[in-house]
């Protein structure tokens, strides 16, 4: 279970931090690192701070955009330290190990850490449908991303070791339920639902609730076949309908 969760570092600016990150990877058992945009595996610095977990650094997979990088994952929990609108729903990491691991059990899981200096940006949080903030004193709330990832992977791991597998929905992978805010946010365009200045205001509280849902393939189609029917009726099902009445015929 431990194999399907994906440390997700983006943009991290010390080589350093990778290596420590590794390390703790390797203490609590995961091997999945994977990195968006910048960050050097192979430093001098990057490979002493791993110490025995050269291996995870080895492996580590690049991607240019985070929502390539979680495209095949069916639960995506991103972290946070600062408040805010699109942040209020965070939760510590001890309250959401539990439903990590359940999630894990089913399908891959990313949980994904920020740049050193300012964390995840808004537009890096539409892609999570989670958010994790670890409580700290309210003086220097922020921590080393290392740090973070061991703090998150160590309630994770004692959450694992008394979590048996159970039933639970099959998440449908990220990329698929990224398809599906693409057409939503067209179709909601065309009917005048979202503000075209600013459709992501919305769109990210839709995008929590859904998340909080857990979507299965099975309802990413009739959420899919929803929107493209709105978009249908938006462009030229309303004058079909209209012809219909017209000839008296009744609509269904």
């Amino acid at each position: 279970m431990l194999d399907n969760i994906r440390i997700l570092l983006v943009e991290p600016k010390g080589s350093g931090n990778i290596g420590s990150v590794a390390r703790a990877m390797k203490n609590m058992g995961l091997k999945d690192l994977s990195i968006v945009g910048g960050g050097r595996t192979k430093s001098f610095w990057a490979r002493a701070m791993a110490v025995h977990a050269g291996e995870i650094l080895n492996g580590a997979h690049r991607f240019t955009t985070l929502r390539e990088a979680v495209a095949d994952c069916a639960l995506v929990v991103g972290t946070t330290c600062r408040a805010g609108l699109y942040r209020s729903h965070s939760r510590s990491p001890q309250e959401v190990a539990t439903k990590i691991v359940a999630a894990a059990h089913s399908g891959k899981t990313a949980i994904v850490f920020g740049p050193e200096d300012h964390g995840l940006s808004n537009r890096d949080l539409k892609y999570c449908q989670w958010l994790i903030t670890i409580p700290a004193h309210p003086d220097y709330p922020s921590l080393n991303v290392a740090q973070a990832v061991m703090i998150c992977l160590y309630e994770i791991f004692l959450a694992a070791m008394k979590t048996a597998p159970r039933e639970m929905i099959t998440r449908a992978p990220a990329e698929s339920v990224e398809r599906l805010f693409d057409r939503m946010r067209r179709s909601l365009l065309k009917i005048g639902f979202l503000d075209s200045q600013n459709p992501e205001h919305i769109l990210l509280a839709l995008r929590r609730i859904l998340g909080r849902a857990g979507l299965e393939e099975k309802d990413v189609r009739i959420l899919n076949g929803l929107f493209r029917q709105i978009e249908w009726y938006a462009e030229e099902g309303w004058r079909v309908v209209q012809e219909k009445e017209k000839k008296g015929v009744k609509i269904r």
